[in-house]
């Protein structure tokens, strides 16, 4: 089992940055990808960006060029660095790190973090 905790949220106007972090203890071997998803009010949580181990980051099309994820594999963190934020990034961010177990894969999730952007 992962467990995660998650900092790096708050309030930000418009053309700010955030960066989020969350550190992952626990079964941390068998990590497959770590991730960060996010859900506004009213709409479903969707995926913003994730980092295979050993792979090449991906991003969801309309954060590409302004947000960066990152992880540092000895501290078993990754990171989401957020630039050039809009109003429409508003949500609670939550990092996710999918494992491998021996009863197939396993997701973990974040407390979540809130960010608002709005001047």
């Amino acid at each position: 089992q992962v467990q995660l905790v998650e900092s790096g949220g708050g309030l930000v106007q418009p053309g700010g940055s955030l960066r989020l972090s969350c550190a992952a203890s626990g079964s941390i071997s068998s990590i497959v990808t770590m991730g960060w998803y996010r859900q506004a009010p009213g709409k479903q949580r969707e995926w913003v960006a994730s980092i295979p181990t050993g792979g090449s980051a991906n991003y969801k099309d309309s954060v590409k060029g302004r947000f960066t994820i990152s992880r540092d594999n000895a501290k078993n963190t990754v990171y989401l660095q957020m630039n050039s934020l809009k109003p429409e990034d508003t949500a609670v961010y939550a990092c996710n790190v999918r494992t491998i177990t021996t009863s197939g894969l396993s997701d973990s999730w974040g407390q979540g973090t809130q960010v608002t952007v709005s001047s």
